[in-house]
């Protein structure tokens, strides 16, 4: 971990941290809610001592790089502009593209809007969706699971954050790391996060020090940045009108876990496995389920991930 060098690099009008190791050819990794460019510390010392230079930000909002308050500052538009001009500032004409979560819809929309800089993208967790013209995400959650549903939690600004703020940072982030997967997350409002279950132990592939590591990022910055992501969407699903029926021609891998929260989602495992997700990403060359792994796949089962990352970015 020591050999990992960081970096502030201005970008699109903030300051971003930057997490890099190895040379040459570039893997760009998106990191997802609630985490940090640590959430990729395995894949980076794998693939960069295969030869790789590995880059894994802060996201905008999150840990060490700046984060606007408005939840408008926060469209996908700003995000895939604070990477586009990261590369740019870096000299960095293309990359192997990997996102999880939020990094993951990030890395989709990157590939809308600007294919031209990915040479392939491989995504855990979250597959594409292509944009519903009559139903953005958030009520689409909501005909599904209702008001309680943690993505509708996270939407008025400073709800959750009054909220998270019952708690203990790490023990949030404990109960954070157990919950994204089978069972959708529910956030009753007279109850909030405190009703969230705490494991008794970490699992295997977490530590005390992951969780401090965390929590004392996100003490510092607070977790706006990260909610503003959700707080987005239906902007996000405003402005990209344009895009909609475009399909997503970047070769593509995406990787799974069955027993992750999206896989289970109600017609996602059939989207997946019925030819609907090949119909809207057809360079997808490769879905890989992990059985009996969760959401948070690349630390879970973290070489595993970065062997199908190399094998895939190996191809090309």
């Amino acid at each position: 971990m020591e050999k990992i060098e960081h970096t502030t690099v201005t970008t699109n009008g903030i300051n971003m941290h930057v997490a890099s190791i190895g040379t040459c050819p570039v893997v760009l990794f998106l990191h997802g809610f609630p985490e940090l460019w640590y959430s990729w510390r395995h894949q980076l010392l794998y693939l960069s001592s295969l030869g790789y230079r590995c880059i894994a930000s802060d996201l905008r909002g999150y840990g060490d790089t700046d984060a606007p308050l408005s939840p408008a500052s926060y469209t996908a538009f700003h995000i895939v502009g604070d990477l586009i001009a990261l590369l740019d500032k870096l000299g960095i004409e293309q990359v192997f593209l990997v996102g999880h979560d939020w990094g993951a819809m990030i890395a989709w929309y990157f590939c809308w809007f600007r294919p031209d800089r990915i040479k392939v993208v491989i995504n855990l967790s979250v597959p594409f969706f292509p944009r519903n013209p009559t139903l953005d995400l958030a009520e689409g959650f909501r005909a599904s699971f209702g008001d309680d549903y943690y993505f509708l939690r996270f939407q008025e600004p400073g709800e959750a954050e009054e909220d998270f703020a019952c708690v203990d940072t790490a023990i949030l982030m404990k109960k954070f790391f157990s919950i994204f997967g089978p069972n959708p997350p529910m956030i009753p409002k007279e109850v909030g996060v405190r009703g969230l279950p705490t494991p008794d132990a970490l699992p295997s592939w977490l530590s005390e020090e992951d969780i401090n590591y965390y929590a004392t990022k996100f003490k510092q910055t607070g977790f706006t940045g990260g909610l503003n992501y959700y707080r987005v969407s239906h902007l996000n699903w405003e402005l990209t009108a344009p895009w909609t029926g475009l399909q997503i021609k970047v070769p593509a891998k995406f990787i799974v876990g069955d027993q992750d929260i999206v896989y289970n989602i109600p017609g996602v495992k059939e989207y997946i496995s019925g030819g609907g997700f090949k119909r809207d990403v057809p360079c997808l060359e490769d879905v890989v389920v992990m059985e009996g792994v969760s959401h948070f796949i690349n630390q879970e089962k973290a070489d595993e991930v970065s062997a199908h990352i190399y094998e895939f970015m190996n191809k090309f």
